[in-house]
């Protein structure tokens, strides 16, 4: 059997059931519970998303949305997630924000200015309901866009989409999955920690 090396599901903007009713059944069937190491997630989910997450793997690492309904639930059932996170997986630091605080929105300049005042080498962040992996300043900035495809103010049409990360020592193999037209789409982009 092939060695992926630690494996990281990435998701967000989940909006379920304000804006959206599920998750798609093609990506379900993929997220397969003990398969991953770490579930990342940008915010903006309820708390039956929020036990299915913790089926998923053992590392959960998830940071206050924009609109989480998990906020009124009862705290016993439900913990706040703080606004930020940086979780250590590998020999990557990695930074997550929800992304509604980056002003202004998908601006690579201010989610760099994220990822310094985190001090992480991958910044993870949402909110744009658009999935996106960019190289900046010599560090990735990874958007996992809308799981859902929740609609967004943003955008008029959104794709669903999520990220898995495969990490491998140095170097990250990011997998996007993208729902299109009833099809999962995957392309992939590879990048290796610069030395210090």
């Amino acid at each position: 059997m092939a060695n992926f090396g630690e494996l990281v599901l990435v998701l967000g903007d989940i909006h379920i059931p304000e804006r959206a009713n599920a998750i798609p059944e093609k990506f379900k069937r993929m997220l397969v519970p003990g398969k991953m190491q770490h579930v990342i997630c940008t915010g903006n989910l309820g708390p039956e998303q929020y036990e299915e997450l913790r089926d998923l793997a053992p590392n959960v690492h998830i940071v206050q949305g924009d609109f989480d309904t998990t906020m009124n639930a009862t705290p016993d059932l439900i913990p706040q997630f703080p606004e930020t996170r940086v979780v250590q997986v590998g020999m990557f630091r990695v930074g997550i924000v929800h992304g509604h605080q980056v002003i202004p929105w998908k601006n690579q300049a201010a989610l760099g200015r994220w990822r310094r005042k985190l001090g992480c080498d991958v910044l993870i962040s949402g909110h744009t309901h658009q999935n996106e992996v960019v190289e900046y300043e010599g560090h990735y900035h990874i958007n996992p866009g809308s799981i859902t495809g929740a609609y967004s103010s943003l955008t008029k049409n959104v794709t669903p989409s999520f990220v898995l990360l495969a990490v491998q020592g140095p170097k990250v193999v990011c997998y996007v999955y993208e729902l299109v037209n009833g099809d999962v789409e995957v392309s992939k982009t590879e990048f290796t920690k610069k030395e210090s």
